[in-house]
């Protein structure tokens, strides 16, 4: 009895040890996958606070928190079923569809910059960055439907750029870690949207405190709100062009595309970090990563007139 329950403890052991060598696998390749899709993540974050604008303070979370569970819903109902079976039985799409993402990436990325420099207007003068003022009442769930559509391009960017990175990880642990990043990003956009729309209703309460300290921090929420929208805003941009840029440049060497160019750049990354003596790694990584935003950029721009002319020709063939 004594040895047949040490065996089962040690079996129990056995066990246990497995299975938090797959939690760890499981939280490492969440991580970096996760990491990996920052840009669209940041952008996300920035574009969100725009949707509850025009409604009332009262009605700001519960809105935020609609849009929530319905982007987890797109996530763990639809985007990662699709995601998983593609890397089970159409493993080879993956790169041309991760390629397609990042290019569209860029697209956006160039988009925002040309429209900043008057480069560029979206079709019948529509921003999607232009706050809309809505009646709570009446648009609230038009504006929620809408959002959660938007929510589902941004959600599959997010995990067709994880599911890149996790591309030679076993099926479950694959399966596991896109469901980690869907939880993760949804409570990190989400969490985050809802801190910075309350952001100014703290800086309004500690504004109207008697103590002077309490009005100075108050002050200075209410007119950083703003400035940390438009800072989001320029690193979302910044993030989108790199990790697009980079998702097609290391498409190219895989799929055999004009190899030279994504060589070349990294030889000019690693050309520019042996100019310093000390921190030659971390140089280098900057290096490659601003020269694939470069690129990135440059793609997005080409793609951006490519669609403005489309859109002006289409009148045209319709009128024949």
């Amino acid at each position: 009895m004594a040895s047949g329950l040490l065996l089962l403890l040690d079996d129990v052991a056995a066990i246990a040890k497995v299975a938090a060598a797959t939690l760890d696998d499981v939280a490492a390749a969440t991580a970096k996958a996760g990491a990996k899709s920052a840009g669209v993540v940041i952008d996300d974050a920035a574009v969100t606070p725009t949707y509850v604008t025009g409604f009332s303070p009262e009605s700001e979370l519960p809105i935020i928190w609609k849009i929530a569970k319905g982007s987890l819903r797109n996530k763990l109902l639809f985007l990662t079923p699709i995601f998983i079976a593609l890397a089970a039985f159409l493993p080879q799409a993956l790169t041309p569809l991760l390629m397609i993402g990042g290019a569209f990436l860029c697209f956006e990325a160039a988009e925002k910059v040309m429209e900043k420099l008057g480069l560029h207007q979206h079709p019948e003068g529509h921003d999607p960055d232009t706050p809309v003022m809505l009646e709570p009442a009446e648009q609230e769930s038009k504006m929620v439907s809408g959002a959660i559509r938007t929510d589902l391009i941004l959600s599959a960017e997010i995990l067709a750029i994880a599911l890149g990175e996790l591309s030679n990880l076993p099926l479950a642990t694959t399966a596991a870690a896109l469901v980690g990043v869907s939880f993760a990003v949804t409570i990190l956009v989400y969490g985050g949207v809802a801190l910075i729309v309350k952001m100014d209703d703290v800086g309004v309460r500690l504004a109207s405190h008697r103590n002077g300290a309490s009005q100075a921090v108050g002050r200075g929420l209410v007119a950083g709100m703003p400035k940390l929208l438009a800072a989001l805003s320029i690193i979302g941009t910044a993030a989108m062009a790199w990790v697009g840029g980079g998702i097609v440049l290391h498409g190219m060497e895989v799929i055999g595309v004009w190899p030279a160019l994504p060589h070349a750049l990294h030889g000019w990354a690693h050309a520019v970090a042996t100019l310093s003596p000390v921190l030659q790694g971390a140089i280098e990584w900057t290096a490659h990563a601003a020269f694939a935003g470069i690129f990135g950029l440059i793609l997005g721009a080409i793609i951006a007139q490519a669609v403005t002319l489309v859109v002006k020709l289409k009148p045209a063939k319709s009128a024949h």
